[in-house]
């Protein structure tokens, strides 16, 4: 089963930073910089995990990973966007 994951990220060496958001391409679409909604299976929430713990330096960094729930139920609804150009991804599969 599929579960959307919000990653919110704070990562205080600007190459550090890059290298972060490169690889959390590969696992969602970026809402913010530093803020991916990624559409993932089990094995995926797991990859980005240790992905995210490789690349942070956990004394100076820090990243939030929010399971909002199934795809096919109420997750989408849980996200309110404010502001201009602000628009969620449409929900589509995604190979990591």
């Amino acid at each position: 089963m599929r579960h959307l994951v919000l990653v919110c990220y704070d990562v205080r060496d600007a190459k550090r930073l890059r290298r972060v958001h490169m690889r959390m391409k590969g696992f969602g679409e970026p809402l913010q910089y530093s803020v991916f909604l990624c559409n993932l299976d089990e094995r995926g929430m797991l990859l980005l995990r240790a992905t995210v713990e490789d690349e942070l330096k956990l004394g100076q960094d820090r990243a939030l990973i929010v399971n909002l729930g199934p795809v096919d139920g109420t997750a989408m609804e849980r996200i309110v966007a404010l502001g201009e150009g602000v628009a969620l991804p449409a929900h589509q599969a995604r190979i990591v």
